[in-house]
């Protein structure tokens, strides 16, 4: 089995990523796996100390097949940090996995998302891997060990060069978008957010990567594909992010053991999972209302 890179993308949080790492240490593949830790530069003089903690701390780590860090002299936020990072380690692997800092995970992390890379390599309708999984009833039902769903996860994932480069990075290539009403309420079927998040993007009021990769996947008709028992778990949704706020909404129980999961071909949205997913990011009505008049103007 070819081991796909591991990316990290840290900032100015030295506990989280020590955390996001010794987890990854545990998974039996890291000794073999080469990471890369892409440091952003600070933004701010007063987040320079915690960079400098978070840079001294990433110089000591070992453990890993190969360690390559990539120091950035200026701040260029987390949106263009993943969005230039995943390019530069695709001139060298046509697979890869991603993590931020704040992104702890299981002892079997590693062994899913590379035999997943593996197994789905030729099927196209398979975006990407997420090693999160949503905190949904049915799943303590479903009988399968992986399924699939219209909308991707950020919070561990992995993917290929050649689904990645349809993803378009530029907000002038959603003018279609913009003008068609069908598209927009189809790609919202994932979630009530989802459309006026692309809103805000196009618009300059959010700098959000994840929004754009997820907008690929409705374009391509393809799917995200998530592990029944979370793989993953966020533990930075204590306002210390660049995009979290404090809330336990999506947080999960981390299967700590080491497990296997069976993986299948014959994948199919299930509707109950779906209409879970979908529930998770319903929208009160006071918000689809603000978001109604800020995409109108």
């Amino acid at each position: 089995m070819e081991l796909a890179p591991i990316v990290l993308f840290v900032y100015n949080r030295p506990e989280h990523t020590r955390r996001t790492v010794e987890s990854l240490l545990r998974n039996n593949l890291a000794g073999k796996s080469r990471l890369y830790i892409f440091s952003d530069g600070a933004k701010r003089k007063k987040d320079e100390p915690k960079v400098y903690a978070v840079r001294e701390f990433i110089k000591g780590i070992s453990g890993f097949g190969k360690i390559e860090i990539i120091l950035r002299k200026k701040n260029l936020g987390l949106a263009s940090s993943v969005i230039s990072g995943v390019n530069e380690v695709f001139q060298f692997s046509d697979r890869l996995i991603v993590l931020e800092d704040d992104i702890v995970t299981s002892p079997s992390f590693l062994n899913f998302m590379n035999e997943s890379l593996d197994f789905y390599r030729s099927n196209k309708s398979i975006f990407s891997i997420s090693g999160f999984t949503y905190p949904i009833n049915f799943i303590k039902k479903y009988c399968k060990d992986v399924f699939i769903s219209y909308r991707p996860s950020s919070w561990g994932w992995a993917t290929w060069s050649d689904r990645w480069y349809k993803a378009k990075w530029d907000k002038n290539a959603f003018s279609l978008f913009l003008n068609d009403k069908s598209l927009q309420e189809k790609f919202n079927r994932a979630g009530d957010d989802l459309t006026p998040m692309l809103f805000n993007q196009i618009k300059g009021r959010i700098d959000s990567w994840a929004i754009r990769w997820a907008y690929a996947h409705f374009e391509n008709n393809a799917y995200c594909l998530f592990p029944k028992i979370s793989l993953c778990r966020n533990i930075g949704m204590d306002s210390s992010g660049t995009h979290s706020s404090t809330s336990n909404k999506y947080d999960v129980k981390l299967d700590e053991s080491y497990r296997q999961f069976v993986l299948i071909s014959d994948l199919e949205i299930e509707d109950e999972i779906f209409r879970e997913i979908k529930d998770l990011f319903k929208l009160s009505l006071l918000r689809r209302m603000i978001n109604f008049f800020k995409m109108k103007f």
